[in-house]
């Protein structure tokens, strides 16, 4: 899988741009507020439908502009395929692969593949439980279409509970109605957490390749996923964590939400036997996210049969010189786009950027 060419019109800081990658390595070089994380977004937004940050999509387009967009080229396994994102200021965003509009950010994903990594990414480690499942979810989701959309459905099974319970004056009102929704929430977190348990059994060996060649042999790492159900996923998970939704509804009815379900999923990550959460170093706790991303390389590519884009955000100003080196040679296997202040030290294609325009390639 490979990203071919990118052309942007009113994209952030870009007026416009035209540009060709190289299969192996592209390097986004500049000074900090040019527009090297916005060539890297944009990006990331034709393989997502969304940015990797927290932003509206009308706030994309150039702020004295009324409108723009992202057209993407991209070489598959068996096939080309080509992506644009027409963005406005008061229009919602339209997506169009191979011309033809999508109704659904569902039928984007998984067409490109792609791993997003910055510092910011700390926090796949460091901070709350959504964290880890919003990494599950977008790289499932990006494997196995059908969880993407459970996912939704599950979503809006849970709001719909959560509504019953936070709405209803009276529990015997709660207790009549209330089942319709538990058996249909039971069925989609079942799928969800059989997914997601299999993922993580699927990335752990990967994540401790990844984590003993970046330091040295000197760390191992360990992931156990960890259910929100309160029951074990078996041939009995249904009957039991019915069985819990119906001991836990007078709690659920006093705080108005559902504290049993997929909702509450985390991942436990150990370093030498150690919860790194709460007790590694910083430079340790890096190390594992940078780590799970790349076992995404690995799982993606056992699962469709090619590797994935992968994106490095200013990660190389958080590694010395040593495992930068070692992470160039593990991902020289996939295209990946780097963006830094430096360069010196990386053989790729280089991209000078500078005011939202390629000043040399």
């Amino acid at each position: 899988m490979k990203i071919k060419s990118l052309k942007l019109k009113n994209y952030r800081n870009y007026n416009e741009l035209d540009v060709n990658f190289s299969d192996l390595l592209n390097v986004f070089v500049g000074k900090n507020a040019q527009g090297k994380t916005n060539l890297l977004e944009s990006i990331y937004y034709c393989c997502i439908g969304k940015s990797f940050k927290s932003v509206k999509d009308k706030d994309i387009v150039n702020w004295n502009k009324e409108e723009g967009f992202i057209k993407l080229l991209a070489e598959k396994k068996y096939r080309d395929i080509q992506v644009e994102i027409k963005f406005s200021k008061d229009k919602k965003k339209v997506i169009e692969i191979n011309d033809i509009p999508i109704k659904r950010i569902g039928e984007l994903i998984g067409e490109l593949n792609i791993v997003f990594f910055s510092p910011n990414e700390l926090k796949l480690v460091k901070e709350s439980p959504e964290e880890r499942r919003k990494f599950m979810d977008i790289d499932i989701s990006q494997i196995n279409k059908r969880y993407f959309y459970q996912l939704s459905r599950y979503e809006k099974i849970l709001s719909n509970r959560n509504k019953l319970l936070k709405n209803s004056s009276n529990i015997d009102i709660v207790k009549d109605t209330i089942d319709i929704w538990d058996r249909a929430l039971i069925q989609s977190a079942k799928k969800i957490a059989f997914e997601r348990e299999k993922f993580v059994k699927a990335i752990t060996p990967y994540t401790q390749k990844a984590q003993s060649y970046i330091s040295g042999g000197k760390e191992n790492v360990e992931l156990k996923y960890i259910s929100g159900c309160g029951v074990n996923l078996d041939e009995n998970f249904e009957k039991n964590l019915d069985r819990l939704l119906k001991k836990n509804l007078e709690k659920d009815f006093k705080l108005g939400y559902t504290t049993l379900g997929v909702h509450r999923d985390d991942i436990d990550i150990f370093l030498n036997g150690v919860e790194v959460k709460s007790f590694g170093s910083q430079g340790q706790q890096r190390t594992v996210a940078l780590s799970l991303k790349l076992a995404e390389l690995e799982n993606m590519y056992n699962e469709i049969g090619e590797y994935p884009i992968l994106m490095l955000d200013d990660v190389f100003s958080e590694l010395d010189s040593d495992r930068q080196e070692k992470l160039l040679k593990f991902v020289s296997r996939t295209q990946t786009f780097i963006s830094t202040t430096d360069c010196k030290k990386i053989d790729g294609k280089i991209f000078e950027i500078s005011e939202g325009k390629i000043i040399k390639n």
